[in-house]
């Protein structure tokens, strides 16, 4: 859709849109509250600010809206309102070895363990080795480092699916 479309949506119908971008209420309310938009720099301005606005708690809601990466079986049945978008965004996962899958797994659970969310990586571009390089890198982080790297994560992956819903190529 163009931007011009999301801008005359029902207030339901671009809260729907929002969420498949992100699963914050506050991000998706704050959204809401700055429509209509006009153009696509007023939109990304508005997204960052939104999200850099919003406390911990926000970034970490936002967070468990996504499937730990390489978690296919997750991603098909407690994500499926955003199994299109993930599913492209972890599309490196699925060329992997099993070894590399099972890698990133029990990575995923020692990072969800020692910061208390899951792994939160852009994936889009990444193979699966890229992100369990990644994950092990950033286990090293102090908590309030990895939280503000992670809701970076997020917000790169915002903006792809808003420039998606867009029409956007990414």
């Amino acid at each position: 859709m163009t931007l011009e479309a999301f801008d005359r949506l029902s207030e339901a119908e671009a809260r729907a849109a929002l969420e498949r971008c992100c699963g914050c209420r506050a991000w998706v309310e704050g959204m809401l509250a700055r429509r209509p938009f006009g153009d696509a720099a007023r939109l990304r301005e508005s997204a960052e600010r939104v999200w850099r606005a919003l406390p911990p708690e926000g970034w970490r809601e936002a967070f468990a809206h996504h499937p730990r990466i390489g978690d296919l079986e997750s991603l098909r049945r407690r994500f499926a309102a955003t199994a299109d978008l993930a599913g492209r965004e972890q599309s490196g996962v699925t060329a992997a070895s099993p070894a590399t899958i099972e890698a990133l797994a029990e990575g995923n659970r020692a990072y969800q363990e020692r910061f208390g969310y899951i792994f939160i990586v852009c994936a889009t571009g990444k193979s699966a080795e890229e992100m369990l390089a990644r994950l092990r890198g950033r286990m090293v982080n102090d908590p309030e480092t990895e939280l503000r790297t992670a809701a970076d994560e997020q917000l790169k992956i915002m903006r792809l699916r808003l420039d998606r819903m867009l029409g956007g190529a990414a």
